[in-house]
């Protein structure tokens, strides 16, 4: 089976944060005027939270179970882990007719991301994570890796130019192509979250979706302070950033290892197969979460001279980049 390290949702980590739990009307009521509304769950296979801090403390309670709400409503879109859900019914028909306007617009930022990243970022490498996974779930597999026959089967299903979205229906080209949503969905759920969250007039509040976002500063008025996970080291943390009202996002390949020796991860390269071994780690802190989440998984597969041009090229990036050794790299 697949060895799993700790999650790509381990990358990032509220620093110094207490524990949170489900909200429980009893609890809430127990819990003095000044404390936080607290909310920790799973959504799209990872465990996500909400921070808010607001002297109503009922009105907090009440928006985060509109957020968990919604939070449901797009895993029903955007999960490979629920078969019932559109992008699986996607996937296994090859068309979706009259899809839900949040997955044309998902898909149609997804695209976007493809061009502006020459293809490092490409939402139908899922071919390619399930020619590994099945290869490496396989009793005594090639520690090699799949097959070349087998590698240029999968390649033939892959390219973001066989995936065509308009408003009233989204097509997968190829045979046997598929999609995953992975590497933005989670950030794209999060800035769902938070627009939810200001609609309802809320500020100082915390939103991890797997990529974090926040909505204003601390209730001191500092930034909010999170931790960017060690990924040699499962538990520890690295360095930390400082954000306020941005987002921050974290890609790794130690996120994901198909195998033992983390030869293959999860960071795929679209026009390869293969998984580069180009960096031990890169944080994206943008405006937005969608922006932080598709760019740290795209600049993960991207030359350091091409990441620094794109981030000079756009408003409010900023990158940390860690080589193969975790050195931070100059940008």
């Amino acid at each position: 089976m697949p060895h799993r390290a700790f999650t790509r949702r381990h990358l990032i980590t509220i620093a110094a944060a207490a524990a949170a739990s489900s909200l429980l009307p009893a609890r809430l009521r127990a819990m003095p005027a000044n404390e936080p509304v607290r909310w920790r769950g799973s959504a799209l296979g990872a465990q996500v939270s909400i921070e808010i801090h607001h002297p109503d403390r009922a009105a907090a309670a009440r928006s985060v179970e509109q957020s968990i709400a919604e939070v449901r409503r797009l895993e029903r879109l955007f999960s490979l882990y629920q078969p019932d859900s559109a992008i699986c019914e996607l996937n296994r028909t090859g068309v979706l007719i009259a899809p839900e306007p949040d997955m044309v617009a998902l898909l149609r930022a997804a695209l976007g991301y493809a061009d502006l990243t020459g293809g490092a970022f490409d939402p139908t490498v899922q071919p390619l994570w399930q020619l590994y996974h099945h290869h490496f779930a396989a009793e005594r597999p090639d520690p090699a890796g799949p097959s070349p026959a087998q590698l240029a089967e999968a390649m033939a299903k892959v390219g973001h130019d066989g995936l065509r979205v308009t408003a009233n229906r989204v097509v997968l080209l190829k045979r046997g192509a598929a999609i995953t949503l992975n590497g933005i969905a989670q950030g794209y759920v999060a800035d769902r979250v938070v627009d939810l969250l200001r609609s309802a007039g809320l500020s100082t509040t915390l939103v991890d979706m797997g990529e974090i976002r926040a909505i204003g500063a601390r209730p001191d008025g500092t930034p909010w302070r999170i931790g960017l996970a060690d990924p040699d080291q499962p538990g520890g943390f690295g360095e930390t950033v400082d954000i306020a009202d941005r987002a921050v996002a974290t890609s790794a390949g130690a996120g994901f290892r198909f195998d033992p020796e983390g030869r293959f991860t999860h960071l795929l390269n679209p026009r390869t197969g293969r998984s580069p071994a180009l960096y031990s780690s890169i944080s994206v802190i943008a405006p937005t979460a969608t922006e932080a989440d598709a760019l740290s998984t795209a600049f993960s597969l991207m030359p350091l001279p091409v990441i620094q041009r794109i981030v000079s090229e756009r408003q409010g990036l900023e990158v940390r980049v860690f080589d193969v050794l975790g050195r931070r790299l100059a940008m």
